[in-house]
C-alpha cells in the first residue's frame, strides 16, 4: 500500500496556504508605517538641524581661522618695523660716525697746511 512516506514533501502546502486578503495587507502595512513614521521623521528632523548647527559651526571654525592668519601676519609686520628700526639705527651710527671722522680729518687738513 501507499504509506504517509510515498506522499510527496510539497503536497497539500498548497492547499493549506489561505488566500491573501489585498485589504488586510494594505491595513497591516499602513499600521507599520503609521508605527514607524513619527520616529523616523523625528529623527529626520533632529538629522537636519544637527547638519545646520554643524555648517555655523564650520563657518564659525572658518572666521576663526582667518583671525589667527590676520594675528599672524601682523605679528610679521611688527617683526618686519622692529628689524627696520633696528637698521635704521645702525644706519644713523654710521652716519654719525663718517661726519666725525670726516670733521676729523678737515682738521687734521687743517693743521697739515698751518704747519
Amino acid at each position: 500500500g501507499v504509506g504517509p512516506s510515498d506522499a510527496s514533501p510539497d503536497e497539500g502546502v498548497v492547499e493549506d496556504l489561505p488566500l491573501i486578503d489585498e485589504k488586510a495587507v494594505e491595513q497591516l502595512t499602513e499600521g507599520l508605517i503609521s508605527h514607524y513614521l513619527p520616529d523616523l521623521q523625528r529623527s529626520k528632523s533632529a538629522l537636519q538641524e544637527l547638519t545646520q548647527n554643524q555648517v555655523v559651526l564650520l563657518e564659525t571654525l572658518e572666521q576663526e581661522i582667518s583671525k589667527f592668519k590676520e594675528c599672524n601676519s601682523i605679528l610679521d609686520i611688527n617683526a618686519l618695523f622692529s628689524e627696520a628700526k633696528h637698521y635704521h639705527n645702525k644706519l644713523v651710527n654710521i652716519r654719525n660716525e663718517m661726519m666725525m671722522l670726516h670733521e676729523k680729518t678737515s682738521k687734521l687738513k687743517v693743521s697739515e697746511i698751518n704747519i
